[in-house]
């Protein structure tokens, strides 16, 4: 099938278009009311027990609902924490009762804030890697998420490798 110039770049831009938006499409989730974007974590140096994930929950219902656990398959452990200057110190506590997303608002999970505790690694995450895991929420429930690892220190996802 021999196609015309112009149909030709037409069908490449097409297909640049689509590979442009598929990764960025694949990296939000949405479970009811609630959207998850881009959830991501940093490298980790070999022996390293513990790694930080950061995301963003976008409630876009009536009612509040509450990040209260989750899963990497990565590590034995989940946590929840927040870091908050206190008198002038850096202080980091957990967060038992999970996290609050009040309807219409967006939290942030991101370094030196709210922010989730991997713990006990298994292995060292490596940069570029898609990490799977699961968020739970108390009302919505249950949602698979992928986790890109971005290189260690890093302060924010790329998104331009996804």
């Amino acid at each position: 099938m021999i196609l015309s110039t112009k149909r030709a770049r037409a069908l490449l831009a097409a297909a640049a278009l689509s590979l442009l938006a598929a990764p960025a499409l694949a990296h939000e989730y949405k479970l009811g009311p609630l959207v998850v974007t881009h959830p991501w974590a940093r490298a980790t140096p070999g022996g390293a027990k513990i790694a930080g994930g950061y995301l963003k929950i976008t409630n876009n219902g009536a009612t509040a609902d509450r990040l209260v656990g989750g899963s990497v398959a990565a590590a034995a452990g989940f946590e929840m924490h927040e870091m908050k200057m206190e008198e002038g110190v850096m202080k980091m506590r957990a967060l038992p009762n999970g996290l609050e997303i009040k309807p219409g608002e967006t939290v942030e999970l991101k370094p030196g804030g709210f922010h989730l505790m991997f713990t006990d690694l298994k292995r060292p995450l490596k940069a570029g890697e898609m990490l799977p895991g699961e968020l739970r929420f108390e009302k919505a429930g249950t949602i698979a998420v992928e986790y890109k690892v971005e290189p260690l220190g890093a302060q924010k996802p790329d998104r331009h490798t996804h």
